[in-house]
């Protein structure tokens, strides 16, 4: 049965992505607010909106009860988590469930299994995924030390309940690997209440490859192709393109694969990415995880296959199943997405809320600008600083450069700083124009350069 009021339960720019998709399928939105987004583009375009509580998002967006609450108060039959906030919490299918509410997502208990490392490294070792070498439990500083003397150095010690590069300690050595054990399990605790640690061998020149993927939760997964995420600082991605330009077809095929079968293997429902490394002088990938939601970069898989993925995640959740088979996804181009923040990178990338004064996006042809903000917008304090996200597709890698440069040309901004100039300096560097980078190679040489000048 399809769905007929959707509450969507996010903000910024995801919040209007999926009111726009749903509006499209002639669904009702409801949109859950803070009191700092009363007036957002959201909350405008949708059918209701609704207070959830202050600005603080312990009091309004994160708090499970407070939501599902709310979505049934307003009689939605749907809820969709967008991504951050509770959209990895199995919480929040477990409330919807409990409340007759269709979540537009996985099962809890794939979210639980998916979000905790160790036990996803399980499910891909038996679903046949290729793995990073390594340990699936550490317990100890002395055990951090057997265990990379094994694997070899440098080691990445890692929180099973992680993220977002918290919990995370690069090891060159036996009393790195000791003394990484006790950051990384203290940082594990404090981010995520749980210090369980686990051990890959750390790959210093790698891509961050991810596959998109959508399943019917009944054994069918297709995919929309791989992206790569490899231009990253502190672990944040910062620009994304698909497909990798970097990959051989042969070991392409490969990763489609493997994310299948490890999605297939758990009957996993709506939209996922599996993440992998991408090890470039081995030619070799491994996996990393799943993100159990739809991500951030989704826009340039949409650009490379012409499908709307948050119209095929409403479709599912309603009941229909998938509404495609995989050899009707043809892959086309090359795509590429940059985050545009409110921050200023020349003071070590500060966020920079406050109003936007002046607001000129760039148009034409392959190009599109997922964003809540205009002129006059006020960026809050208290949330992400993502204002937006600029994508554009066209038929080769070298045309998309050539296409996002004149974009990011055309895009004024002002009354707050943004990232739009370290985007255009990044893909007129000739590392990226080569197609010479790795997940280390912003801060290792742009930025590096950047302070290297500056000095």
């Amino acid at each position: 049965m399809a769905l007929k009021r959707l509450f969507v339960a996010n903000r910024g720019e995801i919040a209007l992505r999926i009111v726009r998709a749903a509006q499209a399928l002639n669904i009702e939105t409801v949109v859950a607010v803070s009191d700092a987004d009363r007036d957002s583009a959201a909350a405008r375009l949708a059918d209701r909106s609704v207070v959830l509580g202050p600005a603080q998002a312990a009091r309004s967006y994160l708090d499970p009860r407070l939501v599902v609450h709310a979505a049934k108060a307003t009689g939605c039959d749907g809820l969709h988590p967008g991504y951050g906030f509770l959209s990895e919490r199995a919480i929040l299918p477990r409330l919807c469930a409990a409340n007759g509410i269709a979540f537009v997502g996985p099962e809890p208990e794939v979210i639980e299994s998916l979000g905790d490392k160790i036990q996803a490294r399980a499910m891909a070792r038996a679903a046949g995924v290729p793995l990073v070498p390594g340990c699936d439990s550490i317990a100890s500083a002395a055990d951090a030390r057997r265990e990379a003397d094994k694997i070899g150095y440098p080691v990445l010690i890692k929180a099973a309940a992680g993220g977002g590069g918290r919990g995370m300690v690069i090891a060159h050595n036996g009393d790195g690997a000791a003394a990484g054990f006790d950051r990384a399990s203290a940082e594990a605790v404090a981010a995520f209440g749980d210090g369980t640690l686990f051990m890959e061998r750390f790959v210093p020149q790698a891509r961050h490859v991810e596959v998109q993927l959508m399943g019917d939760g009944r054994g069918q997964v297709i995919h929309f192709g791989e992206r790569d995420c490899s231009v990253q600082r502190r672990y944040q991605k910062l620009i994304e393109e698909a497909p990798c330009a970097a990959m051989p077809e042969h070991l392409r095929a490969q990763l489609h694969a493997s994310a299948v079968a490890l999605a297939a293997s758990v009957q996993y429902r709506n939209a996922g990415t599996a993440e992998f490394l991408f090890d470039i002088a081995r030619q070799e990938f491994y996996f990393i995880e799943v993100n159990a939601r739809i991500q951030v970069e989704h826009p340039v898989s949409e650009m490379i296959s012409g499908f709307d993925l948050v119209q095929e995640q409403l479709r599912i959740a309603g009941g229909a199943g998938l509404s495609l088979r995989q050899d009707q996804v043809r892959l086309s181009g090359h795509a590429i997405e940059c985050r545009i923040n409110a921050e200023d990178t020349a003071r070590d990338f500060l966020p920079s809320p406050g109003r936007i004064t002046y607001w000129s996006p760039p148009q034409g042809e392959g190009v599109r600008l997922d964003s809540h903000m205009s002129e006059g917008a006020m960026i809050p304090p208290y949330y992400d600083s993502m204002i937006g996200k600029l994508i554009v597709h066209a038929d080769t890698r070298e045309a998309a450069i050539d296409r996002l440069d004149a974009a990011l040309a055309d895009f004024q901004v002002e009354g707050i700083a943004t990232t739009i100039g370290l985007h255009r300096e990044i893909i007129a560097h000739p590392d990226f124009r080569a197609n010479r980078i790795h997940t280390r190679w912003l801060e290792q040489v742009l930025l590096a350069e950047r302070e290297g000048v500056a000095a």
